[in-house]
């Protein structure tokens, strides 16, 4: 299932690069002012609606392909580095009713 779900991710990722960089940008109606050739692949209408769709369609599936390998992937046993490590205990450096010695360089009065 997790191998399935990768697979269609990726798919869905090289289809939405490939569906964003194929759409018409805003600025792209000034390249036919210049003798740039009309787009009539898609209808009189243009692409913008049924590429809209197949955009959105496509981040839908984005979405949730995420969502479902981040909970697949996420709900796997944990483990630390420090497993089987023995605890050693610290070190002490003074008892408790010992006075601490007087800062060095410091004058006493």
């Amino acid at each position: 299932m997790q191998l399935i779900l990768v697979f269609l991710h990726i798919l869905v990722c090289l289809a939405l690069i490939m569906i964003v960089l194929l759409q018409k940008g805003k600025g792209a109606s000034m390249g036919a002012a210049f003798g740039g050739s009309s787009q009539t692949i898609f209808g009189s209408s243009g692409a913008t609606p049924f590429m809209h769709k197949v955009t959105v369609a496509a981040a839908i599936v984005f979405m949730v392909t995420s969502l479902s390998l981040a909970f697949f992937f996420g709900r796997t046993t944990t483990s630390s580095v420090m497993k089987g490590v023995t605890p050693t205990q610290a070190p002490v450096s003074q008892q408790a009713g010992t006075p601490s010695p007087p800062p060095a360089g410091g004058q006493q009065k």
